[in-house]
């Protein structure tokens, strides 16, 4: 071939080219538009939501919130039951820890009562009070003088404030106590007007218990913090309890229910009540 000829198949060959180019240019714009269109119109679809592509996996996650919303609900019901139970057990507890109490400060009252009766019948068995009264008050007779003597004073009273209102405002506990501890100075300072009486035998503990070093001593046995002992008390059922803590004259201990309460030492040597090691 000539110079020519190649040069015009190579012209042939270029404009088939160009031709190509320009199909292909045209059918690539041509599926542009095609796809486009077909995606606007799915997305119309998925507007309307009317597209299976969409409706499928809605369904799907309906389903899983219905589900989670279940589980939701009997969750909260779960909830709400356990809070409710847990505050009827609040509220038991505190009933049973205030009866405890108030029965634990029923009996220290009544020990503490006991304890200054005890005192005082000592002290009216160390003392004649009685005798003394009418000694006083036969002295006193002695020594009046005549009702009618010009010289007899009237005693006078204030109207605002009379001198026996004082003593009325007191018991009768703290009259006897406050007349003892007078009637005892005076038999100090004058021995030879108080009458001799047999000495009053004291009050004899029926067990042995003491504290030792933050330790309780009880009818030969030894107790300590966080031992788990056993509290009997007549005519009641034995309970068990933890013990907290020990100090002078009291211990402290911590019932199954979380409430707290103390004993007193002196209620352990009377025989109120009684301990013992819980092996359980």
């Amino acid at each position: 071939m000539d110079d020519e000829d190649c040069e015009r198949r190579r012209m042939e060959c270029l404009d088939e080219m160009s031709n190509l180019e320009k199909q292909f240019t045209d059918l690539k714009d041509q599926l542009y538009k095609e796809r486009l269109s077909q995606v606007d119109a799915k997305l119309q679809e998925v507007i309307a939501g009317k597209a299976p592509e969409y409706l499928e996996p809605l369904a799907a996650l309906q389903e899983n919130m219905q589900i989670r919303t279940k589980v939701a609900g009997i969750y909260r019901e779960l909830c709400l039951e356990s809070v409710k139970n847990k505050y009827e057990c609040e509220i038991q507890a505190s009933r049973q820890h205030c009866e405890s109490e108030k029965l634990l400060l029923y009996d220290t009252v009544q020990s503490e009562l006991e304890e200054k009766i005890r005192r005082l019948e000592e002290d009216r068995h160390s003392i004649d009070i009685t005798s003394e009264l009418w000694n006083d008050e036969l002295q006193s007779r002695k020594k009046r003088k005549d009702p009618f003597s010009p010289d007899k004073k009237k005693p006078v009273f204030s109207l605002t404030f009379p001198r026996p209102y004082i003593v009325y405002m007191l018991q009768d506990l703290d009259i006897l106590e406050d007349w003892t501890t007078i009637r005892k100075a005076m038999a100090t300072l004058g021995p030879h007007r108080v009458k001799s009486e047999p000495p009053v035998k004291l009050e004899k503990h029926l067990h042995s218990a003491r504290s030792e070093e933050g330790r309780l001593y009880y009818d030969g046995e030894w107790y300590g913090r966080g031992q788990t002992i056993c509290i009997d008390k007549k005519d009641e059922c034995p309970t068990s309890a933890i013990i907290t803590t020990i100090n002078h004259d009291e211990v402290w201990f911590k019932r199954p229910d979380g409430s707290k309460s103390k004993l007193y030492i002196s209620q352990l040597q009377k025989g109120k009540y009684s301990i013992k090691h819980n092996h359980n």
